[in-house]
């Protein structure tokens, strides 16, 4: 595995008016990750298999208003509750190999994420972190390019988790 040092990581911080214990389960849960996550106005997940353990996957499909669908995996290196994941994220088929992002054929094909939940005073701060990994040159100009779409992409997502945690109370 080589994460490149000389690239600027993706980095996006939210704070959630909820406690840590409860933006965790949002993040950790399948039956509340199914109902937030994804960009704002990409659709739904249709299908959602989680195994939460380190070498556990998170694999899934998320369905567009226009009906196509995106599979996607998060394959889980490290779980700290409630403070941190590590994992690797992709592009996948229905069986959960690993493919190109649909659009962009130029897209890294795997990324380290890391995550972090920190609490204080009743809210979270939840960190996501974005790199590369064992990227090609252009691929690695893909990912430094894409910094704005992605901050627009999790930020539909991160307003999809606060309302649902506004929602809920456990």
């Amino acid at each position: 595995m080589s994460v490149d040092t000389q690239l600027r990581p993706f980095v996006i911080s939210w704070t959630f008016n909820a406690p840590r214990e409860r933006v965790w389960k949002a993040w950790t849960e399948r039956e509340r990750l199914i109902q937030w996550f994804g960009p704002k106005g990409c659709g739904s997940l249709h299908t959602a298999n989680l195994d939460l353990r380190p070498g556990g996957m998170f694999h899934y499909c998320m369905r567009s208003p226009d009906g196509k669908d995106m599979w996607g995996k998060f394959v889980y290196r490290e779980i700290i509750a409630p403070g941190r994941i590590v994992l690797v994220n992709s592009f996948s088929d229905e069986k959960g190999g690993l493919t190109r992002h649909p659009m962009s054929p130029a897209w890294p094909l795997e990324m380290l994420s890391k995550t972090t939940f920190t609490g204080h005073q009743g809210k979270t701060v939840l960190t996501l972190e974005w790199s590369p990994l064992n990227a090609t040159e252009a691929e690695r100009d893909t990912f430094d390019s894409a910094h704005a779409g992605m901050k627009q992409g999790w930020t539909g997502t991160m307003e999809q988790l606060a309302d649902y945690l506004a929602k809920t109370t456990d």
